[in-house]
């Protein structure tokens, strides 16, 4: 069974940090593109990276490029989303995924084969 689960998510105070981890099973995390992407409350899912394996390189959107990195430990098969610098903005259910793309400058869940959960990021004093 193909299965993405996150977990990490909680209450943080504007300007903490947070780091979400996906476990990935049923495949081998490494060989795909793995993406996060969120939903904030009466909004629609959108983007926020996507990370390609063929060169290793991970597209950020404009609203997270310098405060969210993505990681992965192959041996755990896993990936992680570290997200520091923390906005009111940024909350919402957070969720892993496997099959990213990157079309017309946005991190698209259209060809997404599978999707966590997600897990919840609350950003609030």
């Amino acid at each position: 069974q193909l299965q993405l689960v996150e977990s990490g998510g909680g209450l943080v105070q504007p300007g903490g940090s947070l780091r979400l981890s996906c476990a990935a099973s049923g495949f081998i995390l490494d060989y795909y593109a793995i993406g996060w992407f969120r939903q904030a409350p009466g909004k629609e899912r959108e983007g926020v990276l996507c990370f390609s394996s063929s060169d290793d390189s991970t597209y950020y959107e404009d609203s997270v490029k310098g405060r969210f990195t993505f990681s992965k430990d192959k041996a755990k098969n896993a990936a992680y989303l570290q997200m520091n610098s923390l906005k009111p903005e940024d909350t919402g259910v957070y969720y892993c995924a496997r099959d990213c793309r990157v079309v017309g400058g946005n991190v698209s869940g259209r060809y997404v084969e599978v999707w966590g959960q997600g897990t919840l990021v609350t950003v609030s004093s």
